[in-house]
């Protein structure tokens, strides 16, 4: 469908506006998604130019895809937003200030490798105590909003983690009935990596032969949703080759954000000759993790009790963008003694929003205090995310509150009960989650 068709597809209803998390803090016509559409629909007619102005309501704009959710007519407000990004990126000029931190960011963020190098210096920043110095001292006053909200995200790792590298195949537990390829990430790599040794352990654990792809590069999720294009597809080329060599059943991802991208393929190369088929036979493949476990059939591991109250946040990009709501909570309630709450008005974003919190750190913030208020309404021992981002965001803003709140990704608690590691019954801290534990037994080789 050509991009004026999906313009015209808006009839300027309004059920959109209460959803957006950005007309909500505001109130601003031109910082809804129909009032955005009115932007794009002018940049098209030539009745108006990108200027700063212009680049920034679609900048403020988190792409959180509630619209859709919301939408009566349909609207295909992600390939608009991502397009119109795209032209944001190739026609304006930011500041050279604003050039240089992006830059910063997408040289780091999608290159594990760099990453795994900047955790060991934020490692060494943490243990020092410089870290404790430089926020005691109010120096990071001094420094640029962006800057500080980096430094604020910075989450806890330890050396383990940064050496850690996943298992190029973990064999299925019993007969096998699936073979499955698994995406690693970027983030998810190096700073959540037990979210990947657990999804390996459940995978196997319900007769799943896993495979991981060396060499995997970044999907290109962080640089398509900000107008970074041609990068994007430079990334998603690299990994579409890298899994072509290794046959699977399906592709498996365990991150939001990602999976929404990895999915999108199909459409993103359809006007490539040589690219089209390959991609498309790609995306066929991608299953979000939750998605696969609950389309695989009847469990075949034994849940073990957690005693635990367990609030799940529904990820943007999983719940509006691949509209995956059930499946998570699913295999969250497969776990005896587990309580399972939703975020009240859990359809609004967190705030995080890949890059977002990052680059419009003011405006993450708003979203995201309204979002930890609703999660503490619900008086939760544990937070479930499953989206990395959404995870580091709302424990910044809860720590900013002096709340310690125990955050995991579901596949991990699912794994936690697999594995039968909660404490006994009647321990006062039953249901608490272990320690990351190795990754699983059996595994040959190492992948990066």
């Amino acid at each position: 469908m050509a991009e004026r068709d999906l313009i015209e597809d808006c009839v300027h209803c309004g059920f959109c506006l209460p959803h957006c998390p950005t007309y909500q803090s505001w109130g601003e016509e031109m910082d809804s998604p129909r009032g955005r559409i009115d932007l794009m629909r002018g940049l098209r007619d030539g009745k108006i130019q990108m200027t700063p102005t212009v680049a920034s309501h679609f900048d403020k704009c988190l792409g959180c895809l509630a619209c859709m959710t919301a939408c009566p007519s349909g609207v295909k407000y992600d390939v608009l937003i991502e397009e119109t990004r795209a032209k944001v990126e190739h026609t304006h000029r930011r500041s050279p200030g604003e050039r240089l931190f992006r830059g910063m960011v997408f040289a780091l963020f999608p290159r594990p490798g760099r990453l795994r190098v900047i955790g060991a210096f934020l490692l060494l920043y943490a243990r020092s105590g410089l870290r404790w110095l430089v926020r005691r001292s109010g120096l990071l006053r001094l420094l640029p909003a962006s800057l500080r909200q980096m430094e604020a995200l910075t989450p806890e790792i330890g050396w383990s983690d940064l050496i850690r590298r996943l298992p190029e195949r973990v064999p299925a537990a019993g007969p096998a009935r699936a073979r499955v390829g698994v995406v690693a990430g970027c983030v998810q790599r190096v700073f959540f990596p037990g979210v990947n040794d657990a999804t390996l352990r459940v995978l196997a654990a319900e007769g799943c032969e896993v495979l991981v792809p060396r060499g995997q590069g970044c999907c290109g999720a962080l640089s398509m949703h900000s107008g970074r294009d041609e990068e994007s597809l430079r990334y998603a080329r690299g990994l579409i080759e890298r899994f072509e060599r290794t046959p699977v059943d399906a592709i498996v991802i365990n991150s939001a954000g990602c999976g929404s991208h990895l999915k999108d393929y199909g459409r993103l190369f359809r006007n490539d000759p040589v690219w089209a088929e390959r991609a498309r036979a790609f995306s066929a493949k991608v299953k979000d993790v939750h998605e696969f476990l609950v389309a695989l059939g009847p469990p075949r591991a034994k849940r073990h009790p957690i005693a635990a109250r367990v609030t799940y946040h529904d990820a943007c990009h999983l719940a509006h963008g691949q509209r995956i709501r059930s499946q998570p909570r699913t295999l969250l309630r497969s776990i005896p003694g587990l309580v399972v709450s939703d975020v009240p008005d859990g359809e609004q974003c967190c705030g995080s929003a890949g890059t977002y919190n990052l680059f419009e750190p003011e405006s993450a913030d708003e979203v995201g205090e309204r979002k930890v208020a609703a999660v503490l309404r619900t008086r939760p021992e544990l937070l479930a995310s499953a989206n990395p981002g959404c995870t580091l965001h709302i424990q910044r803003l809860l720590k900013a509150r002096g709340v310690a709140l125990r955050a995991a990704h579901p596949v991990e608690i699912l794994d936690a009960s697999i594995r039968g590691v909660g404490l006994p019954a009647g321990d006062p801290d039953q249901g608490k989650l272990p320690a990351a534990a190795p990754p699983p037994s059996g595994a040959s080789s190492r992948a990066s």
